[in-house]
């Protein structure tokens, strides 16, 4: 019940954004951006208090006998960890925006739709993910090893320019369906000469899709090394990607400033991954694990105000 709860309120709160606060097409303010990122933020966190109280009356699953206090933490760590793994999707979308030359009114409806396929895909992966450390306990070891060459790779590889244009995906749709260079409103087909044609708001939509899916593979393994109770990963998760869509326009045209945030999402995913590593020899308690990801961000946000990028 608390399940169908949880995700009758995401079906609801998705219903009213789209059929009520962004009905038209518009562009969205940085003012209203905000205001939306500060909504989604304090319901997220404010989740925890219900994490808490569902716990206490044992009114979920609890298969790791966790106190609600320590459910709570989790939630809020593997909450912060999506969040601040996100940075980066961030970044790529508004180069998919860009190069499919997407109208910043049309944007919002392309990460709506975007965003409910990766809800679905999430959970998929999430269930997949816990079935496998919960068969296979040595599945653990191999998350962390590759949250560790995740965190190197990132650490060491040039940044390349990403052109959609060329990607696999926008090859693969373009046999599958004619795709037109015009935008029309918001609409994701059209008919031309009688054929059935995808607009680049459609295209954009599903590269946006897969990208997120890659993500996900950094940052669900992540979210495991916290926990593996299902509802706790789930709820920490979506809750994170919701905030997304407001997130990205507030801080789309801001994240050059935060340039050694990248610093900050490598020790995040070593730390992450070690902790994998380590975690039938090491039991750290939930407020360390907290209190290095909130200090990992805090320093990367301080070193990129006290040293601006060079423009």
């Amino acid at each position: 019940m608390v399940w169908i709860l949880f995700i009758g309120m995401i079906i609801i709160f998705l219903a009213i954004d789209l059929g009520i606060f962004n009905r038209d097409a518009h562009i969205i303010s940085v003012k209203e951006a905000s205001i939306w990122t500060t909504i989604w933020v304090t319901v997220a966190l404010s989740f925890s208090g219900v994490i808490y109280y569902l716990y206490t009356e044992g009114l979920v699953d609890n298969p790791d006998m966790l106190s609600p206090t320590d459910a709570s933490l989790k939630y809020v760590t593997g909450y912060l960890i999506e969040l601040s793994l996100s940075i980066d999707n961030i970044f790529v979308i508004a180069v998919i925006f860009a190069s499919f030359q997407i109208p910043l009114e049309a944007q919002h409806r392309v990460l709506f739709w975007g965003i409910i396929g990766a809800i679905v895909f999430r959970a998929l992966m999430i269930v997949f993910g816990v079935v496998l450390i919960n068969q296979f306990s040595w599945m653990i070891y191999v998350f962390g090893l590759f949250l560790l060459f995740t965190a190197y790779n990132m650490l060491t590889s040039k940044d390349e320019e990403f052109d959609p244009g060329n990607s696999f995906v926008f090859q693969q749709i373009r046999k599958v369906i004619p795709i037109t260079n015009t935008i029309e409103g918001e609409k994701f087909f059209i008919r031309k000469k009688h054929m059935l044609a995808a607009t680049p708001l459609f295209v954009a939509m599903i590269v946006i899709e897969v990208t997120d899916i890659i993500f996900a593979l950094d940052s669900i393994p992540a979210i495991l090394a916290i926990t593996s109770d299902p509802f706790l990963v789930f709820t920490s998760n979506i809750l994170a990607i919701m905030g997304l869509r407001s997130m990205y326009f507030f801080l789309s045209n801001m994240l050059q400033k935060f340039h050694y945030l990248e610093y900050s999402l490598v020790a995040i995913l070593t730390f992450v991954g070690l902790k994998m590593l380590a975690l039938h020899y090491i039991n750290l308690p939930e407020w360390a694990s907290l209190g290095f990801i909130v200090l990992a961000l805090c320093l990367g946000i301080l070193a990129s105000l006290k040293n601006p990028a060079q423009e």
